[in-house]
């Protein structure tokens, strides 16, 4: 296993992580997968690092699924500790309490497409391509790509997608909600940077509480998920972050959050 495995790059509370196995298209075997868990588990809990973006080395992919060469070698109790690992990283990506921004440098297949499905934003270059092509392997997406896909782009769109196995490029990703926004490959990675600095500027509290809000709100009803609301709400409404948001907006200048 190479060391570099997952490179880390630290800015203006920004974090980013890049997939570094860009000779296999980024592909996720075991050791990045867990390279990548350990990353995001120390990343959970600090507080200098506000987002997260998450993209692929290279030019060519952004994560072409999981390392078919390594599953080839794996016997049926191995193949389910990788399903079972990427699983729960995809969900702890989805839930984590910062936003993760994926930046769709090219292709990006199968589990590749369920990584950008667990990130809260997602931005592609013009040459990306996503698919959940699972299906044309005889086998079916397994890190949640069933249960996300559908909840973006509708059951209809999702069902198509799947059970054709088509890839879809970046023009028509952004038509169907599969992304954010598009923009050309050489600007990627600086339009991630934006976004996220965007990010920065706003309560910490306030964004760890509406991602709550949204992730956990829209798996219920609504009245639930105005209740899980006006919970998350009254956490913002004691901290010390509101109070300089109305000092900042009465001296008219910008506020200096503290994530208290």
């Amino acid at each position: 296993m190479k060391d570099n495995i997952l490179l880390t790059e630290e800015k203006e509370q920004v974090a980013l992580l890049t997939l570094n196995r860009p000779e296999v298209m980024n592909a996720l075997n075991f050791s990045l997968l867990y390279a990548l868990k350990d990353q995001i588990e120390a990343l959970r809990i600090r507080s200098d690092i506000r987002v997260i973006i998450i993209t692929g080395a290279g030019d060519k992919a952004f994560c072409a699924g999981a390392d078919l060469k390594e599953r080839a070698t794996l016997n049926p109790a191995q193949v389910k500790e990788f399903i079972l690992t990427i699983k729960n990283l995809f969900s702890s990506i989805e839930y984590l309490n910062k936003p993760v921004i994926a930046a769709i440098n090219g292709i990006a297949l199968g589990g590749g497409t369920e990584l950008a499905l667990a990130s809260d934003i997602r931005i592609a270059a013009s040459n990306a391509s996503l698919g959940l092509t699972e299906t044309r392997l005889a086998i079916i997406p397994g890190a949640g790509g069933t249960q996300r896909l559908p909840r973006l782009v509708g059951r209809g769109k999702a069902k198509e997608l799947i059970f054709t196995g088509r890839r879809v490029m970046a023009e028509e990703a952004l038509q169907i909600n599969l992304v954010n926004h598009t923009c050309e490959s050489a600007l990627l990675i600086e339009e991630c940077q934006k976004m996220a600095a965007m990010i920065c500027e706003t309560g910490p509290i306030a964004i760890e509480q509406a991602k709550y809000a949204i992730n956990y709100g829209l798996e219920t009803d609504l009245q639930t998920g105005l209740a899980i609301e006006s919970n998350a709400y009254w956490v913002t409404i004691s901290t010390e972050d509101r109070l300089e948001a109305l000092a900042a907006f009465g001296e008219k200048r910008k506020p200096v959050f503290k994530g208290k």
